[in-house]
């Protein structure tokens, strides 16, 4: 029970292309990542609870965190080496390192719009970004300070239902993010999302998560 709860905690993106990445110097790759853990593929053992640290770049920098073990399964013995068993791993972020946590949501963020961007292009023949792409990006970045709390959006039916919260929690029916968002973009956000099917909800959610968790 303990595992599934915290599978459903945070959202994570789908990596297409896996980032290379080490654990405490050992060669891993992160195949999913949101903005509270990973899931990852390593050779070797984990115990849930083990710590290490999780190294990876972006655009050039490092993001590092020191990373807990939830859960964790041997899929392949031996591995591509013959030797060593080969791992899948999820982990959730214990602590950050330095501004790791920035650089983690934008590396999010722009895999995010470029996702977005791609399905509008191929569902419609045309190129340029997204507008809901770009709303997404920009979620966050002013008016911080202007007012607390979340407000959570729920789509019932064609009827968009706006709810106060004191929680960043993402909820099934729709997203959440801080209350101080431009009421516009939410507006085009949540046309957005009533045009995505399944998996761009996913991203749409995690980008919000992002935006919201940053409030704390």
């Amino acid at each position: 029970m303990q595992q599934r709860d915290d599978r459903r905690e945070f959202q994570r993106l789908k990596l297409s292309k896996p980032i290379l990445a080490t654990m405490d110097g050992a060669n891993a790759l992160v195949l999913d990542v949101g903005i509270a853990g990973a899931f990852l593929e390593h050779y070797g053992i984990q115990e849930p609870g083990n710590r290490f640290r999780l190294q990876f770049r972006w655009q050039g920098a490092d993001i590092e965190f020191v990373c807990e073990v939830v859960r964790t399964a041997i899929v392949r013995n031996p591995g591509g080496d013959g030797q060593s068993s080969v791992s899948h791993t999820g982990v959730r972020f214990a602590e950050a390192i330095g501004d790791s946590p920035d650089r983690l949501q934008d590396l999010i963020t722009t895999f995010v719009g470029r996702i977005l961007t791609a399905q509008k292009a191929n569902a419609s023949g045309e190129n340029g970004e997204s507008a809901g792409a770009t709303i997404l990006a920009r979620l966050g970045e002013a008016r911080r300070m202007r007012s607390r709390g979340y407000v959570a959006y729920h789509l019932k039916g064609d009827t968009w239902w706006r709810v106060p919260t004191e929680s960043p929690k993402q909820p099934p029916d729709g997203f959440t993010v801080g209350s101080h968002e431009d009421d516009e973009e939410i507006e085009e956000l949540c046309r957005t999302y009533q045009g995505a099917d399944e998996e761009a909800r996913n991203l749409i959610r995690l980008v919000a998560e992002l935006s919201a968790r940053k409030e704390r």
